[in-house]
């Protein structure tokens, strides 16, 4: 019994020095038995994360509800050409990405500080009122200047990952961040469903809203008042009934001998949070894992629409949003029920390096795809929607991919009281890259497609080895121990 007490104070403590994140939160994480030799693990706070999803929900709803009619918003209040529209509807939208690249630092460091949840009400509220705003632009530079704004108050999504982390354990970490994935799928459904029913009523619903002057001078009010007031819910809920995570004022901790266990943390610089050991390549990884999800989700649309002889699949508009209704559900199952049971069972880097070898045969399908509706024999078109079938409910998979790389930044993370910075860091550069990505990629796309390079696959065949090198790159990560289920527990208490 004494052998095995040993052995198992020996192999916690070696698991608290691989991640410090849980040493720093074992206050906050675990309780000790009244004996105080054994940590009970403690259950995810149900109340608390359903929260946490909620104020997840929030910021897709009001960055993607404009996208239904950000073009005729900037041809009316612009007076445009039609050839200039694509021009300015990119670039407000490239703005918001690197408007939050300078920003998410300065957040992640004062909610190192001040605190998690009074960060994460500010930044609420400010993305409460800035729909309301850019709804209500009337010309072009104040559409700019509020879309520039909201991304000044974009800093909620890092606050709510750096808490999801700090109200999680080893255990329970995994269904923690599928739940709060799914809560920004759940988000980025609805944003663009709500700008499209809401926009212009007096057009859609003339029965209604005609003869209304307000929504005749203000056509994209609507939406703006209704995703402004879905997120000012979120500003209420968690005001009233969100528990702050940051562990603040650290106190030396001293034994009933009166020697020293620990003292408090002193604070790190970000050179010093980079140079941690396997941070730098976790920061390269999460970056990677959002460049192939950004270029993806800029390509594959095109490539639907695209017509056939072009290189693409030629659907429908109808059968495009089908096609992507039934990949968001597909990703958000995978997310929620198949990514805790497979990191149950092979660990995250297990997880990771499935997704890895998925990535390409994912990308390659596609070629395929046009390869078999430029056949056009029966059983090609057989083959067709056998693969399509696979390519729209198998290949969101990859998506537990983001899950897997947010595991290993906090499995990386030297000090709980810098997990906010770190986390802003991997989200500034996936903003950087979310600014630049998809332009990039829908032009070499077209420039694939207008000169038939590689029969217009050219973007899917630069796309292709940039996933193979996530493929290699997932094989470096740290070996880390899969969570102990009891069954584990009781047979290492019976060796």
């Amino acid at each position: 019994m004494t052998v095995n007490s040993v052995s198992h104070g020996a192999a916690h403590e070696e698991a608290t020095e691989r991640t410090p994140l849980f040493r720093g939160l074992a206050s906050v994480a675990e309780d000790s038995e009244p004996n105080g030799n054994e940590p009970v693990k403690k259950p995810l706070d149900k109340v608390q994360m359903f929260l946490l999803c909620y104020a997840r929900m929030m910021e897709p709803i009001a960055y993607f509800a404009i996208f239904p009619f950000i073009a005729e918003m900037v041809e009316r209040n612009g007076h445009l050409p039609e050839s200039d529209i694509g021009f300015y509807s990119g670039l407000i939208e490239s703005l918001f990405s690197a408007i939050q690249m300078f920003v998410l630092i300065f957040w992640g460091r004062l909610s190192d500080i001040v605190g998690r949840k009074p960060v994460l009400i500010y930044s609420m509220v400010g993305m409460s009122i800035t729909p309301v705003l850019f709804c209500m632009s009337t010309t072009l530079w104040q559409m700019i200047m509020f879309r520039c704004i909201a991304g000044v108050f974009s800093g909620s999504n890092l606050v709510i990952r750096t808490m999801v982390s700090e109200n999680s354990t080893p255990e329970t970490q995994a269904r923690a961040f599928s739940w709060f994935s799914f809560g920004g799928n759940i988000g980025l459904v609805l944003g663009p469903i709500l700008g499209g029913v809401l926009a212009n009523p007096v057009k859609q619903y003339p029965n209604i809203f005609k003869g209304i002057e307000f929504f005749e001078k203000y056509p994209y009010a609507l939406p703006g008042f209704i995703t402004g007031g879905i997120c000012a819910t979120g500003v209420v809920v968690c005001g009233l009934y969100l528990k702050e995570t940051l562990v603040k004022d650290e106190k030396p901790i001293i034994n009933s001998s009166g020697e020293l266990v620990q003292q408090p943390e002193a604070r790190m610089s970000m050179s010093q949070i980079i140079k941690s050991p396997g941070v730098a390549f976790v920061l390269w990884l999460y970056s990677h894992v959002m460049l192939l999800a950004f270029l993806f989700t800029a390509i594959m649309p095109v490539d639907l629409y695209t017509s056939v002889e072009l290189g693409g699949i030629g659907l429908t508009t109808n059968q495009i949003s089908l096609w992507m209704t039934v990949q968001g559900i597909s990703q958000a199952t995978w997310l929620v029920l198949a990514f805790p049971l497979l990191h149950r069972r092979f660990g995250n880097k297990g997880v990771l390096n499935l997704c890895s070898i998925a990535y390409p045969v994912f990308f390659a399908l596609f070629i395929v795809l046009n390869a078999l509706l430029r056949n056009g024999s029966p059983s090609a078109t057989a083959w067709f929607y056998i693969l399509g079938a696979i390519s729209a409910i198998i290949g969101p998979g990859v998506s537990m991919s983001f899950t897997g790389v947010q595991l290993a930044l906090n499995e990386v993370t030297p000090s709980h009281r810098v997990l906010g910075t770190l986390n802003a860091i991997a989200l500034t550069g996936a903003s950087a890259i979310r600014s630049l990505a998809p332009g990039v990629a829908t032009a070499v796309y077209a420039i694939g497609v207008r000169n038939q390079i590689l029969g217009g696959q050219l973007a899917w065949a630069i796309l292709i080895p940039i996933a193979c090198i996530f493929t290699v790159g997932s094989r470096w990560l740290p070996d880390n121990k899969r969570p102990q289920s009891s069954d584990d527990n009781t047979e290492d208490e019976d060796a």
